[in-house]
């Protein structure tokens, strides 16, 4: 493997900025998953009883044999859960995450749903395992989930979330429906493009860790207050964030069956009071985050060196390292992903090729280097980047006593150890590159070496800063 497929690098340090609507320091966005009557029962034509967030601690399938505690858990959900949930959210912009066919079988929460003006996104065709289906088959309930949430709901989803997915969910989703968001993704506070099914696709990530699954896995939630604490803490911190001038996103995870219990309810009306206790808050469904961001983030197309094939990627990095094109082509072979797309990233991959180099091989990368202000300089034959370089802080425009005074300097230092003077000097001035001069020619050759090969890798990475933000 040569290219990284995963993302690891997404916005980093300067994340956009969101620009919610009203100058908002945060936008607060609820699921809630109805996922009753669409899971694993063998009268839904599964070969065992769920397994999956509910009460039972430790709960296994049963092969070929129906469940009774674990289907009337589930049953609470549709019953009593639901309709508490509903009762205290139903003037709160909610994107119900809805299996399609527990969907089909509740008339009455679908219709309550739309009347609240509720986000009904698809959440798949039944609640069940997807990670040993083939793409053909996943493809095929993909599809049937969008027929069927159209015929009950009356309308396509504009949202996907499978949950329990595959490697393959996400590009299967982009390709077979016209979302405008995909939400199988837990990578960011902010929504992103990705290329999908063969188009931009916008990706608004979900949360795992503000979400009431938690009360049905070890180590998760015991009490109300642990969720009420947990949402409240990622609140602040965002909010803070906000203010500070860098907006994101909260995601809350609901399930009719486990906030709808009476002895959790109260905690989410607890964490909603405190969220409305503040100002700049944006409570948002994910369709209206993804079409504000969308509006806002359209996706841009930049220069992506991760994909580059070799003879682009040389010709584009090659003379980074002065005269110097193998360090291009050995990085290119280096495992390179989105990671890499950045200056910071390529300078990276170049700079280990450079640094496990021979010292012979680094020595003449060193030799490629021309004397500052020397006679390449006065015969106009240096490289663009050297000549601009070198321009940026007046070595093109010396005196005579200057240049005699560089002349001397740099035949010393190259008489003495065997490859030109090297200074980064867009991080100097004319005085200060002449002081480092007179310094460093009386140091040993084992120290200037390593601090001539440190020059050389600045120099590389300002250059790329140049290149890239171009």
């Amino acid at each position: 493997m040569t290219r990284y497929p995963r993302d690891m690098a997404g916005y980093g340090a300067n994340p956009p900025a969101a620009n919610w609507p009203n100058g908002a320091k945060i936008a607060v966005q609820i699921v809630l998953n109805y996922e009753e009557g669409g899971e694993n029962n063998i009268l839904h034509g599964d070969a065992a009883s769920e397994a999956f967030l509910s009460e039972i601690t430790g709960a296994q399938p049963w092969p070929g044999k129906r469940h009774w505690n674990m289907e009337t858990i589930y049953e609470y959900g549709s019953r009593a859960g639901f309709w508490r949930v509903h009762r205290m959210l139903k003037d709160v912009p909610v994107t119900v995450y809805g299996v399609a066919t527990a969907l089909a079988r509740a008339p009455e929460q679908v219709a309550a749903m739309k009347e609240a003006g509720w986000e009904i996104a698809s959440h798949g065709l039944k609640w069940i395992e997807h990670k040993d289906m083939s793409a053909e088959e996943e493809r095929e309930q993909i599809r049937e989930a969008i027929r069927l949430h159209t015929e009950v709901t009356g309308e396509a989803p504009r949202g996907w979330y499978t949950g329990r997915c595959s490697m393959n969910t996400m590009e299967l989703a982009a390709e077979a429906g016209d979302f405008a968001y995909l939400a199988d993704s837990y990578s960011d506070d902010l929504p992103y493009w990705m290329e999908a099914g063969g188009k931009d696709q916008l990706v608004v990530p979900y949360t795992m860790d503000c979400n009431d699954m938690r009360f049905a896995i070890q180590a998760g939630f015991t009490t109300g207050e642990d969720f009420e604490a947990m949402l409240r803490d990622a609140f602040d911190v965002l909010y803070e964030e906000g203010e500070a001038g860098s907006p994101k996103m909260m995601s809350i995870g609901l399930h009719c069956r486990l906030i709808g219990r009476p002895s959790r309810a109260a905690a989410l009306k607890r964490a909603l009071d405190y969220f409305r206790s503040h100002e700049g808050v944006w409570f948002a469904t994910r369709l209206e985050i993804a079409e504000h961001w969308a509006r806002e983030h359209p996706p841009v197309k930049g220069l992506r060196p991760s994909r580059m094939d070799r003879e682009t990627f040389v010709a584009e990095f090659g003379g980074v390292f002065e005269h110097s094109p193998w360090i291009a082509e050995g990085a290119h072979g280096l495992e390179l992903g989105t990671m890499h797309d950045t200056a910071t990233g390529v300078h990276s991959a170049l700079a280990r090729i450079f640094r496990s180099a021979s010292d012979e091989k680094r020595l003449d990368v060193l030799k490629a280097h021309p004397d500052l202000a020397g006679k390449l300089a006065a015969a106009k034959r240096l490289t663009a980047e050297s000549s601009a370089e070198q321009a940026s802080v007046g070595l093109d425009a010396l005196t005579d006593e200057e240049r005699r005074t560089f002349t001397e300097l740099n035949e010393a230092y190259t008489d003495k150890f065997g490859f030109p003077f090297i200074i980064a000097v867009r991080d100097n001035t004319k005085a200060s590159i002449m002081e480092a001069f007179r310094r460093r020619i009386d140091q040993t050759r084992e120290t200037e070496f390593t601090e001539a090969c440190r020059q050389v890798e600045r120099i590389a990475e300002l250059r790329l800063r140049e290149k890239l933000s171009a």
